[in-house]
């Protein structure tokens, strides 16, 4: 089993080139099962998720890989299944996008139940309520669920009790090519849930209104092939931030998207930290010593994103003052919290409040990554520590960063995977 070492102490200085975006890229490759023609992606992160999404593509009848370091093709003109197999189900949370994607090319799916992090529950059926109104029988048979939609998919009016970006965009995939035209109402904000519009568009789809709460998508006859960049991933920016804010120094991240990141910067100027925001970069002073920050709610887009909250915590676990976070998106977001009382952290938690009281040192421990986002906060902590870390089930990482160690380590940070 692979583990990251890490000997705290190192301030970081340098620059950082930022990778594609997991949760854009996901479900843009789900959407590709929707074109009868070649797929380029650009800024396609090699990532442990993509590489599932990658398999789930040849496993339905398509041909998918990396021509060079982050331009994926995808050939998606013979679709040869309709269902998912329950071992590349479980191998994320994002292989749900394949649902929509793979009704809207043939008409029927048969998927069983997701995986991925275990965040607490996320049932999918707020997806399976949309796809109803849209014409789709659903019957649950052994644990899976056969997906029919005998008389093709039609539009349909699906006004959601939560902005779910996933929901959003498994009913955006079924209705690019549905007969008429679908509005969803409260529909998600996020910049993913844009790009993926942006994407679809470029292949023929017609959607109006993505970014807003209300969203209109006329179906069309046919998509076609494109040549598409991936948006950059706004939680790899904040966790590298988070690590420089953690160890010290400074850092010049590029190829990333400031105006996407406006609740996370703002997080990082009250600790203290001084940012500069030109284009498509960002230049970070750590300030020393960080301050305490006001209570942090996570929220849908444009408040606090839930992915950012445990490199965040990790950040301020040194920072002078109390810092107090409200988990409203995931019930079992605060696993990392053992990790980091491990390292000496002073955190107390009921239910979905974190309270962080900060202390003059962390020291180095062995612990676990318990997830994706926590497992990175993990590391953000071990820069900051005295001596050693040893984080074990580095997989969890893996699954939303591209060879994070090699990244943070060109940067000044001792850091190995071993």
């Amino acid at each position: 089993m692979q583990k990251l070492v890490i000997n705290g102490g190192k301030k970081l200085g340098g620059e950082i080139v930022l990778q594609g975006a997991k949760n854009a890229a996901l479900p843009i490759i789900a959407a590709s099962v929707l074109c009868g023609e070649e797929i380029i992606l650009h800024n396609c992160p090699r990532i442990s998720d993509t590489y599932s999404a990658m398999r789930i593509l040849t496993y339905l009848g398509c041909r998918a890989g990396f021509e060079d370091k982050n331009t994926a093709v995808i050939k998606a003109e013979n679709v040869s299944a309709d269902g998912i197999s329950d071992e590349l189900m479980r191998e994320m949370r994002s292989s749900i996008f394949f649902l929509g994607a793979v009704l809207g090319r043939t008409g029927r799916c048969r998927i069983t139940l997701p995986g991925g992090c275990d965040l607490g529950p996320r049932p999918i059926d707020m997806h399976l309520s949309a796809l109803r109104k849209m014409g789709v029988t659903i019957r649950e048979e052994f644990g899976a669920l056969n997906c029919t939609a005998e008389n093709g998919l039609h539009g349909a009016k699906i006004p959601l009790s939560f902005p779910s970006v996933g929901t959003t965009e498994n009913i955006m995939l079924a209705a690019v090519l549905a007969e008429g035209t679908t509005v969803i109402h409260n529909a998600a904000r996020e910049p993913e849930i844009i790009d993926l519009a942006s994407f679809l568009t470029a292949c023929g789809a017609k959607i109006n209104g993505a970014g807003s709460g209300k969203i209109t998508i006329n179906g069309v006859k046919s998509l076609y092939g494109c040549e598409y960049t991936v948006m950059p991933d706004r939680i790899a920016c904040a966790t590298y931030l988070a690590c420089a804010a953690a160890a010290g120094g400074e850092l010049v991240v590029s190829d990333c998207r400031p105006s996407d990141m406006e609740s996370i910067l703002t997080v990082f100027e009250q600790m203290g930290c001084i940012l500069h925001t030109t284009g498509e970069k960002i230049y970070f002073s750590a300030g020393r010593p960080l301050k305490a920050v006001t209570p942090i709610r996570t929220m849908v887009y444009p408040g606090f994103p839930t992915d950012a909250q445990a490199v965040i915590m990790a950040a301020l676990c040194k920072a002078k003052g109390t810092s107090v976070f409200a988990e409203n998106i995931f019930e079992n977001r605060y696993k990392h919290v053992d990790g980091l009382r491990r390292m000496g952290a002073d955190i107390l938690v009921e239910g979905k409040v974190a309270v962080i009281e900060g202390v003059n040192r962390l020291y180095g421990a062995k612990t676990d990554a318990p997830d994706l986002r926590g497992g990175a906060g993990l590391v953000a902590a071990a820069l900051s520590a005295e001596g050693t870390c040893e984080i074990s089930n580095i997989h969890y990482i893996d699954r939303g960063y591209e060879e994070i160690e090699k990244v943070l380590s060109s940067v000044g940070a001792d850091i190995v995977r071993i």
